[in-house]
């Protein structure tokens, strides 16, 4: 009888055992189960849309000027080099000149001998001594000289050349005691205080773009920083085969480092209006169509189809199925389902 309930015992304790290790998972199950799904929610609402570009182009002098000799002669001073800066006015260049000054000296000197014949033939026309045939060629003589003396005193002037505008010498061809023939490039000076760039810009965007308009520039030998500029100018035809057009956009101000040849990226924005418009990681596909997530005041995920439109960046506009003031899920779409219980964890 005691071994009986010894069994007896054992096999009650046994069952209340398995009975108790069936109800811990069914437990855990439920409270699992319970537990609300995590996801990341954004608000539905209307927002100025842009289109935004970036393009990459080239630094360099709105106005630099290359000079050029006019006369041929050997070059007597050259002064500046590449980086020394120049004002308005200032001797860049002197060619020998010797030759010229001895022509425009005889020049000058034929041409107050004129003055004199014709001063004497006026006074002899005036007496009836002389003829108007004698008077005209007396004129003629005159006006020849002059032209001629003219001519070489312009002349003389191209052995000296001196700077049209401020700024640095960028180039320097030659080198004093070198023959310079005619028209060879010895100087360029660049003024470095306005920096231009021309980009090419789609159609698309450049009708919405106008002279003065703000642009962002980011120089890359500068680092991340970005510069202020403004379009200075939009050349008028697109080309027909890309169908892009030129604009170009100055610096304003010159930021300090700032140097024509280095590259930089030019961002342009165009606003096209107020539109509906949601993340575009909350936009869903499947066989039935574009759809997303909403969140409604029970916190229950509900599917909605919807129509999208355009995108920009990392929106997409909503033409249909979706109001202001709504809150889509952006993130968390793992075993997410319609009507299911949600969280929202950061977001809105």
């Amino acid at each position: 009888m005691t071994n009986v309930s010894h069994y007896l015992t054992a096999a009650i304790t046994m069952v209340a055992l398995l009975l108790a290790g069936c109800d811990q998972p069914v437990a855990q199950k439920k409270q699992k189960k319970d537990r609300p799904h995590l996801v990341e929610t954004a608000l539905v609402e209307r927002d100025d849309i842009g289109i935004a570009q970036t393009r990459t182009g080239t630094l360099k002098a709105r106005l630099e000027v290359e000079i050029y000799n006019q006369e041929e002669g050997r070059i007597t001073e050259l002064p500046f080099y590449e980086g020394d800066r120049v004002n308005k006015g200032d001797l860049v260049v002197k060619l020998e000149g010797d030759l010229l000054r001895a022509e425009l000296d005889r020049a000058t000197a034929k041409r107050r001998q004129a003055e004199l014949d014709l001063k004497r033939l006026k006074e002899l026309f005036a007496k009836k001594l002389t003829s108007d045939e004698a008077l005209g060629r007396g004129e003629t003589e005159l006006a020849v000289v002059r032209a001629d003396e003219a001519i070489l005193k312009t002349r003389y002037g191209y052995t000296q050349i001196k700077s049209p505008l401020d700024g640095l010498v960028s180039v320097r061809n030659s080198e004093p005691g070198n023959i310079a023939e005619r028209y060879t490039h010895l100087l360029t000076i660049s003024d470095h205080s306005t920096l231009i760039t021309e980009v090419n810009v789609s159609g698309l965007l450049m009708s919405g773009l106008s002279v003065g308009q703000a642009a962002s520039v980011r120089i890359d030998a500068l680092g991340d920083s970005d510069y202020p500029g403004r379009i200075s100018r939009i050349h008028p035809n697109l080309d027909p085969a890309s169908r892009q057009g030129v604009v170009e956009v100055e610096l304003d101000p010159v930021p300090e480092g700032a140097r024509p040849g280095q590259l930089c990226r030019i961002s342009f924005e165009r606003s096209i209006g107020t539109r509906l418009a949601v993340p575009l990681r909350a936009l869903r596909r499947d066989s039935d169509g574009e759809y997303v997530f909403i969140v409604d005041d029970e916190n229950l995920a509900r599917r909605v189809s919807v129509i999208s439109g355009r995108r920009f960046a990392e929106q997409v506009v909503i033409a249909d199925g979706l109001e202001p003031g709504q809150k889509v899920v952006v993130r968390g779409f793992l075993d997410l389902r319609n009507g299911k219980k949600v969280k929202p964890a950061g977001g809105v």
